[in-house]
């Protein structure tokens, strides 16, 4: 499907700056709809050369360039499977995920390319195209006649998408035709066209961007590319182009909202906050409501989601918009179920399950971790939730990050996310300790607010006093200047966990 929608935006948008590199060193360059299209099929002609063909995996181990969309699209052409690894994984991640895909090829860069030295396959390394006819130079055979066409198979996998690691080793979801083509009906609206101009605020390896080039090209969208995500340039983007949308991950955002001339500006043609990846502590929302004078929706959802699951809506009112991740989307079904797979009552805690055309077909080459997650046509993401009495989700944390102090479950996003209204308080993450009494107790790791008083422990407790039982409340305060965070911006609560074992 991947195919059909490149080639039928490279008519209908043929001219169209599809992508964007903004800022480069050497200046600004784009590429339309009908050179990426042309660079496709030259790029799928040399992979054709390199043996790749229907069910190969292509392993594309490279930063967020447009090299990586068209071997994406090309790879598509010929039928094989697009694995993308975050370039901000470790070597050893990159390592670990290569040994799970057991790809027919690696391609990289030469600064990449550390964490490709164990595979057996070939490995390209290239450089990143600098004006259009340079992008993935390497592959492509000028003048190449297109790929046949493959009948069509709706189960035939497109592409493969690793997990952050936040809960140990990467796994790799993959996905097939039918939920890319599910994703952009869902996303568009089933519409064609729309265009205007947005930002990728996500690595391309990531499900955000792997899942959803269908719909951006469908849309005829001018996407804009950073080298480096920074907070002046995406403003300035922002701005320049009257993005309708202000898209990212919640920490981004913050970025955003921490720029000194961010109120100068002109924000009207902002019509939604769009924010997922990580929590939005209200004060967040709140704040950029304020500024953008637009509404905030938050979205949950996962890599085995397919990057669709639970959102706020744009009309919600205040206790669902700050405080809660809203309603499922359209499409999905969610559930609350505890330890027996049973469903429980509103307002008690389990784990919650969701079922979808969209989510993953499975972990590749994992059986067990598949059998283990999508159960009965249900997914279980692994994190605990309740429905509150309007009907709404709210999150209480991963079920591998409850402790128990005396006898008592805690959770840590539960305590977080009263501590992180605390004036003094910019980001917090609560994490057990072992303790010879209580068998664990929970220790507040906080990043100050700039511009305030250091808070002490006592006022954290107070503050928090009125909200949580007396259990749920923090016992040791570690100021930190920083919370380590891992290849998708979520916080590393094991870091901090490991970080506080060696204190």
């Amino acid at each position: 499907m991947l195919t059909d929608i490149s080639r039928r935006a490279a008519v209908d948008f043929a001219d169209t700056p599809a992508f964007i590199n903004d800022p480069q060193p050497n200046g600004s360059w784009s590429i339309t709809y009908a050179e990426l299209d042309r660079a496709a099929d030259e790029a799928a002609a040399g992979l054709r050369r390199r043996g790749i063909g229907e069910g190969a995996v292509v392993a594309l181990v490279l930063p967020s360039v447009i090299d990586y969309v068209v071997l994406f699209l090309a790879a598509a052409r010929l039928g094989a499977v697009s694995a993308g690894l975050n370039p901000r994984f470790r070597p050893a991640e990159t390592r670990s995920g290569l040994s799970v895909l057991q790809p027919d090829l690696v391609i990289t860069t030469t600064a990449l390319a550390n964490g490709c030295d164990a595979v057996t396959c070939p490995v390209d390394i290239i450089e990143p195209g600098s004006e259009p006819a340079s992008v993935a130079a390497a592959f492509r055979v000028v003048g190449a006649e297109p790929a046949t066409a493959l009948p069509d198979d709706p189960e035939r996998p497109v592409c493969i998408c690793f997990t952050s690691g936040s809960t140990g080793q990467p796994r790799g979801a993959w996905y097939a035709n039918r939920q890319l083509t599910r994703i952009a009906e869902l996303d568009t609206g089933g519409a064609w066209g729309g265009g205007g101009h947005g930002l990728s605020s996500t690595e391309f390896a990531h499900v955000g961007f792997m899942t959803k080039l269908p719909w951006m090209i469908a849309t005829g969208r001018t996407t804009h590319l950073l080298n480096r995500w920074r907070a002046d340039a995406v403003l300035d983007l922002v701005v320049r182009h009257e993005m309708p949308a202000v898209t990212g991950v919640a920490p981004q955002i913050a970025l955003l909202l921490q720029l000194p001339n961010i109120t100068d500006h002109d924000f009207t043609h902002v019509r939604a906050i769009v924010v997922g990846g990580a929590a939005s502590p209200p004060a967040l929302v709140r704040r950029a409501r304020e500024v953008f004078g637009a509404p905030y929706s938050i979205r949950y959802s996962s890599t085995e989601s397919g990057g669709i699951g639970i959102g706020t809506a744009l009309d919600a009112d205040d206790e669902e918009a700050l405080h809660t991740i809203g309603r499922p989307r359209p499409g999905v079904e969610a559930e609350i179920r505890n330890g027996e797979r049973n469903a429980v009552a509103a307002g008690e805690v389990g784990e919650l399950w969701l079922r979808s055309g969209v989510m993953m077909s499975g972990y590749w080459n994992d059986p067990e971790g598949t059998a283990e997650t999508i159960v009965d046509g249900w997914m279980r993401t692994g994190d605990l939730a309740l429905i509150d009495p309007a009907g709404a989700f709210r999150l209480q944390g991963r079920a591998k990050e409850m402790f128990i102090r005396g006898g008592y479950n805690i959770y840590p996003m539960e305590v977080e996310s009263v501590l992180v209204n605390h004036p003094s308080v910019a980001e917090v993450c609560v994490i057990p300790r072992p303790d010879d009494v209580m068998g664990e107790i929970g220790v507040a790791c906080v990043v100050p607010a700039d511009g305030a008083d250091t808070p002490r422990l006592d006022e954290l407790r107070d503050f928090a006093a009125g909200q949580l039982s007396h259990h749920k409340l923090p016992e040791r305060l570690w100021i930190r200047s920083e919370l380590p965070r891992n290849a998708s911006d979520k916080v590393d609560r094991r870091q901090l966990i490991a970080d506080d074992k060696r204190t």
